[in-house]
């Protein structure tokens, strides 16, 4: 199969997060075992979705230091989305291939699948290695439990290379991403009663206040001029709270996240929220009714990727592409869980990160030849 078959297989699977990823699994699994490829499988908890590990050993048979081609499974959802095409069938329409995932990414996925005969078949002066990992886009769940696979198999790749849609550049770095989810709990009471309530909307719009001037000094905390977004962000997604108009509201909830620069920690910055909560915010309430209380925690998070000191991979994938290029994004990937795991990482994939998400993804078909001839050189330079 070529890469345009292969990625059309794979839209073909309905891969969105909260569903399992094993049909796609099954069908590599069978296509690998058909071409003599040692692999293995690491499951989730329930065993409904599942990370794929291939080995190519060097020329000498080792499977260490090698290089690890990544990409995820799943997609993010359809629902609510107005799509042209059938997002589960990909299209072809004047040049770009239209279906969820296109972009993001099957087809870097594709591109590394057709090319598994050619790997198979040379000497490597290195081992290469593809991973396929589950629920990326929920957080990166898969990959810790991928990696941890490896460390008690013994194995330790030396590089990686996610291919995450970045046009075919090269970027050495992006941001990490922590969702928080705080709650603040009062006293309800009758609207006419006010002063026998704790109206924990009406205090949680001055925790707002505290995050908007948090937001605005991290704009001049820390600054890295060579990512598209120069400062750490902070953005609130959700709030909730209250059950009628004549009650007091008992509970409000409001979730945010945190994009932080490589050298700019979340511990501190959640420190900074939590005294703000504890000092400022909860006498006042515990002034009205002793019963007040808050919580406030990360509930997801994804670590920044910092750029690799080792300058082979960086030299090795310009080279490759015939660039000299170094960008940084504010998208996170699995990369940061790489970096953690002492594998050097860079991101460079088919695609434009623009239409990731987007209904009527697409991804245009010279970029996908671009990938291949990128993996082509790959294989080439190590064989």
């Amino acid at each position: 199969m070529n890469t345009l078959e292969w990625v059309t297989k794979l839209i073909s699977f309905h891969t969105t997060s909260h569903l399992s990823n094993l049909k796609m699994m099954d069908y590599i699994v069978h296509f690998l075992e058909q071409e003599g490829v040692e692999f293995f499988l690491n499951f989730n908890e329930d065993k409904s979705k599942a990370n794929l590990f291939a080995i190519f050993p060097d020329q000498l048979g080792s499977i260490q230091n090698g290089i690890i081609l990544s990409g995820h499974s799943d997609v993010v959802p359809v629902t609510g989305q107005n799509w042209h095409t059938n997002p589960f069938q990909a299209q072809i329409k004047e040049n770009p291939l239209y279906g969820r995932g296109a972009a993001d990414m099957k087809g870097f996925l594709a591109s590394v699948l057709a090319h598994v005969p050619e790997l198979k078949k040379q000497d490597l002066s290195m081992p290469v290695y593809i991973a396929i990992s589950y629920d990326e886009e929920v957080s990166c769940i898969g990959v810790p439990n991928l990696l941890e696979m490896l460390h008690q198999k013994g194995i330790q790749p030396k590089y990686c290379i996610v291919g995450e849609p970045t046009s075919m550049q090269l970027v050495v770095s992006h941001k990490g991403h922590y969702t928080f989810s705080c709650e603040l709990h009062g006293k309800a009471a009758h609207s006419s009663l006010t002063p026998y309530g704790v109206n924990a909307i009406q205090y949680m719009a001055k925790f707002v206040d505290y995050l908007g001037d948090l937001a605005e000094k991290l704009k001049t905390f820390k600054t890295d001029n060579d990512f598209d977004i120069a400062f750490s962000t902070l953005s609130i997604g959700k709030i909730s709270g209250g059950i009628a108009i004549n009650i007091i509201p008992e509970h409000c909830q409001l979730e945010f996240d945190f994009r932080n620069l490589p050298d700019v920690s979340v511990e501190p910055i959640a420190q900074k929220i939590n005294d703000y909560l504890n000092t400022n915010l909860l006498p006042e309430m515990k002034q009205k009714s002793e019963s007040s209380y808050y919580t406030c925690q990360i509930s997801d998070g994804v670590p920044a990727m910092p750029e690799t000191k080792d300058n082979y991979l960086i030299d090795l994938v310009n080279h490759l592409l015939g660039k000299n290029t170094r960008g940084k994004v504010a998208f996170a990937t699995e990369g940061g869980h790489f970096v953690q795991h002492g594998i050097a990482t860079v991101i460079s994939g088919p695609g434009d990160i623009k239409q990731a998400h987007q209904p009527d993804e697409y991804i245009e078909l010279s970029q996908l030849e671009e990938c291949d001839i990128f993996i082509d050189k790959l294989i080439n330079k190590l064989s």
